[in-house]
């Protein structure tokens, strides 16, 4: 019988290759109806099927459930871009997720997706799809693969294609060597901002924020769309994605990120991305320095946005942050000066099926990647299509992202500033003493609080990728920040005489700013960032407790990223297979530093289970959920009750100067000093 994994693998593997083209490296073979083919190959199916399936080891028939109507997909063209900041291409891609979810069996839904896949927009064929298979029941085994995987193109320099194609084809399998993609290739070092390229260009930090949308689509069933705390979990995330671009900016000399709080102003910050879009070998369109936003008008594509619009849909959410409540689409109240406030006003500022007044309060976080994705041709005169700004998996390459969004973190925290600071029963937890906060490298004799980073080189395989390419693997090698594994040490006091539960909470703040200048307390929490939260239990008297750096409840591992399961010969059921790609990529969990050492302050604490517990027999180490701080966990609620970022997301009392202000009062707390000193060398990954 064959597996589910096998059944829906071969729908990721070159999408744009017909269906019947083998897949698996010539192992796997779609039998499609002869009434599935598309015009172009419709009445010479058995030829193909003999021609092509003759030497295949699993054949999979494809029953005739008739001819789907796919006409309501057909506005994002096959061979061009798909978008989810567009709201058409939104509705569009939550209807086929629909349609997708409503099938009554696998076998029906291999069959509606064969007749799919070669009619529609690959890419919003292989989101919708990849949605429907993370939430349908009977498709849980199946793990959907990296984009990374199905469309290198968004990721990699287009100059290492024809090498790749090269080896491919002329090269046998197992002869073949891997193509190094060059790093920092879209910029010379005299460019200030290339300084972060290593950031934001990484692989695994966009593909991250692919796969967040993934797991938290905006359009579709109510039932995939509703997860507890969607729009906290969109502040939240992206805000944290800001901080911690910050942490990077500081160390290597730049300055804080002037959020785009004017839409009138030229754009100073120029970006030439130098990646292309397979579907049509078009590149992604550059943004010169200092161009300027005007309205969007373009309707083949569905798009008609005004700056003035937006700039009123912004105003109405901010007076609705200040009266402290929204309107709803029928006119009622919908208070937001409330801890779950943040909730409603996420799904208002991303704009959602949950979102309680589009028509009034507008799509303004997808319209500004729009329209900064349209800049350079917002009325189509040129025919150039969006770029990155306008695509999930791109959009973090461009420094423009970080402003767009510091502006939206802005709006978050003008609501979080509304509320008074934590009070002593909200931080303190009585009986319990935090007496050490240390950090070590997991190496013999390592002096403590000294953390390391340097360059990996390493592999990922994007033969799957390669559209009318070699079959099975083709390697290239890229370059990223890695880390020296380290662990966390904490050492607490339970006063009481039985066992206690807490959850300890760390994180990072910067000490000095890009030019060494000490930061304010405000400014830390502005920028700090999570490292990792974590349950314990502590029984009566000292604990020990070592908690790694490859736990953190933030971060994913490299195999999760970067796989390519669509080619492992690792059974999907097992241990390593059972899990969401959902996660920030463990490689950047801290900042580079400088080779003479940055310091940072580190902060833990034990906070009061009483005050955290939604699910008492949460486990971190079961199924998905071990990055469950960015990306909550599949189908339960999220498993801390505090608001996301606590205790760091409310202002502080005016007393309160530094680290040393904000512990003293709490035995439960604890500050250390951390130095991350970059090597600058490169270690291949083993």
């Amino acid at each position: 019988m064959v597996s589910n994994q096998t059944r829906f693998s071969g729908f990721f593997q070159h999408p744009h290759e017909p269906l019947f083209l083998p897949k698996n490296n010539g192992a796997l073979f779609y039998d499609v109806p002869d009434s599935y083919y598309t015009d172009r190959y419709r009445g010479i199916g058995p030829n193909l099927a003999n021609r092509f399936g003759e030497n295949a080891g699993t054949r999979i028939p494809i029953m005739d459930i008739g001819t789907p109507d796919l006409s309501f997909a057909m506005a994002v063209r096959r061979r061009e871009g798909f978008s989810l900041f567009n709201r058409t291409h939104r509705a569009i891609a939550g209807q086929l997720i629909e349609r997708f979810l409503s099938q009554p069996d696998v076998d029906t839904l291999a069959s509606f997706a064969a007749f799919s896949r070669d009619r529609l927009n690959a890419p919003l064929f292989q989101y919708a799809l990849g949605v429907a298979l993370l939430h349908r029941r009977d498709t849980r085994d199946v793990v959907v693969p990296s984009f990374l995987q199905l469309f290198p193109d968004r990721f990699v320099d287009p100059a290492v294609f024809p090498r790749l194609r090269e080896e491919g084809m002329v090269v046998e399998q197992g002869n073949r060597m891997a193509i190094d993609i060059p790093m920092n290739f879209t910029a010379l070092d005299r460019e200030p901002e290339q300084r972060l390229a290593y950031f934001r260009e990484d692989i695994g930090v966009n593909l991250h924020h692919w796969h967040w949308h993934l797991v938290y689509p905006g359009m579709g069933p109510r039932e995939v769309v509703d997860k507890d705390r969607r729009g906290e979990l969109f502040y939240y995330m992206h805000g944290q994605l800001v901080a911690r671009y910050h942490l990077e900016r500081f160390c290597n000399g730049l300055g804080r990120v002037a959020p785009l709080n004017n839409l009138r102003q030229p754009i100073r910050e120029p970006y030439y991305p130098k990646i292309l879009r397979s579907a049509n070998n078009r590149t992604h369109p550059a943004r010169y320095r200092n161009m300027v936003l005007s309205d969007v008008v373009r309707p083949d594509d569905d798009v008609n946005i005004t700056l003035a619009d937006m700039e009123l849909q912004l105003r109405r959410i901010v007076e609705a942050i200040d009266t402290g409540f929204a309107l709803g689409a029928n006119g009622e109240r919908i208070p937001l000066d409330n801890p779950k406030g943040i909730d409603v006003l996420g799904n208002i500022v991303e704009s959602c099926l949950l979102t309680p007044n589009e028509t009034y309060y507008g799509d303004v976080h997808n319209s500004g990647h729009i329209v900064l994705s349209y800049i350079h041709d917002p009325d189509g005169t040129y025919l150039e299509s969006y770029g990155v700004m306008g695509d999930v998996t791109t959009a973090m390459r461009d420094p423009i992202f970080y402003r767009w969004h510091e502006y939206v973190d802005e709006i978050f925290r003008r609501h979080k500033n509304h509320f008074s600071p934590y009070v002593y029963q909200d931080l303190s937890y009585h009986g319990i003493t935090m007496l050490k906060l240390e950090t070590r490298l997991e190496k013999r004799g390592a002096p403590n609080n000294l953390w390391l980073t340097f360059w990996q080189r390493s592999q990922v395989d994007l033969g799957a990728g390669l559209d009318f390419g070699p079959q099975g693997n083709v390697f290239a090698t890229f370059t990223h920040l890695q880390h020296a594994p380290f662990v966390f040490q904490l050492q607490i006091v339970n006063a009481d005489n039985r066992p206690r539960r807490g959850t300890a909470r760390i994180y990072l703040a910067p000490k000095f700013d890009e030019r060494g200048v000490p930061l304010s307390f405000e400014d830390q929490r502005r920028y700090i960032v999570e490292l990792d939260t974590f349950r314990v239990r502590l029984n009566p008297g000292v604990n020990n407790i070592v908690r790694r750096s490859d736990q953190s409840s933030v971060t994913i591992p490299y195999e999760r990223t970067f796989r390519n399961v669509a080619m492992s010969n690792e059974p999907t059921g097992s241990d390593q297979f059972r899990f969401c790609n959902c996660g920030w990529p463990s490689h950047m969990l801290i900042p580079k530093g400088t080779t003479n050492g940055t310091t940072y302050d580190l902060f833990a604490m034990v906070s009061d289970f009483t005050g955290d517990v939604v699910d008492v027999d949460f486990d971190e180490s079961r199924d998905c959920d071990d990055a469950h701080s960015f990306c909550g966990i599949r189908d339960r609620l999220f498993p801390d009750a505090r608001n996301m970022g606590y205790p760091f997301d409310r202002k502080v009392s005016a007393d309160v100067k530094s680290f040393i202000d904000f512990v003293a009062p709490f035995p439960n707390m604890s500050v250390s000093t951390v130095t991350i000193r970059f090597t600058n060398t490169v270690i291949a990954r083993t």
